[in-house]
């Protein structure tokens, strides 16, 4: 029987793989094209915070791994903890990023924020600006709370090599606090977002209808399907964010992980991170079909 660390290896190799596909071709495509679409800009961000996510909480489960960062111990936790809180943050601020983002694209003329549209690639790079600034400030935390391993009674073991230090109940409440409003306003936001985009989606169904009633043949456009995507992807991460962020506020105002309870954490944080991109390179035409010419090339040499 498989345990629940193997599984967890072989579903961050999956995503870590995956995500680095994803990264690379887009790289690649905006190199050719030499245009920059807001939403390439952002899923691919959201593929580099993935990876790194992935790694990092890699380095925490793998002894080995850790072993290999050539730095005293402390600095080591100290380090991987703060880098997987930042970029846990910056998944959820992401996505939520994406959705508002597939929101305005797809808004009609009438809409008020339509004027952000044609200035959308320069005000992506400000939004990633305070979104790193948000996330990096918000974590600091970490840097205080995290320790090596000790004998210590007041610790709270995370694995083998880390604990976080005993926090007073103000400190605790403050940070759990900040949390989860941070949480509660992007996800806020995602779902406000996805309301706006199944009404549009049952709009365009029934434009369609109505076209297709007319003889004419039914197509489903790009943007229906990017807008379909984006929608699939925020309330699947709503899911899985609830339920890690549940698990994490329960130990944590316990100040008790137990080893099982660690490891469901982990794979229920990161089957966003490994589900995402297999979700963006189905739904994209241009990968589906490079991943086809790949295969056909395979198949002629054999």
């Amino acid at each position: 029987m498989l345990s629940l660390k193997t599984v967890y290896f072989f579903q961050a190799g999956i995503g870590i793989l995956a995500n680095a596909f994803f990264l690379i071709f887009h790289i690649f495509t905006i190199y050719q094209v030499h245009r920059f679409r807001p939403t390439d800009i952002t899923t691919c961000h959201l593929a580099v915070v993935h990876i790194v996510m992935l790694l990092t909480t890699l380095d925490v489960v793998s002894e080995d791994m850790f072993k290999l960062l050539n730095f005293p111990n402390e600095l080591k936790c100290k380090l991987l903890f703060y880098l997987s809180g930042v970029t846990r943050g910056l998944a959820i601020s992401t996505t939520c990023l994406l959705s508002i983002i597939q929101v305005i694209t797809i808004s009609p003329s009438s809409f008020r924020l339509l004027r952000f549209k044609h200035k959308l690639t320069s005000y992506i790079i400000i939004a990633f600006f305070c979104l790193w600034s948000l996330n990096m400030s918000a974590n600091c935390y970490m840097t205080i709370y995290t320790v090596a391993h000790s004998n210590r009674s007041n610790l709270l073991n995370v694995n083998r090599y880390c604990s976080l230090s005993s926090m007073s109940s103000t400190i605790m409440a403050l940070v759990l606090t900040l949390e989860l409003s941070q949480c509660g306003l992007f996800v806020g936001m995602m779902l406000f977002s996805s309301m706006y985009m199944v009404i549009f989606l049952c709009r365009h169904q029934r434009k369609s209808e109505y076209l297709h009633s007319m003889s004419m043949s039914p197509r489903i456009s790009p943007v229906k399907w990017a807008t379909c995507t984006v929608l699939l992807l925020v309330s699947f991460f709503v899911v899985m964010y609830c339920v890690d962020i549940i698990i994490s506020s329960f130990s944590t105002t316990l100040w008790k992980f137990e080893p099982l309870i660690l490891d469901i954490q982990r794979l229920v944080g990161n089957v966003y991170a490994t589900v995402s991109p297999v979700v963006l390179i189905s739904s994209d035409k241009r990968l589906i079909d490079l991943l086809h010419n790949v295969i056909d090339m395979i198949t002629i040499l054999k």
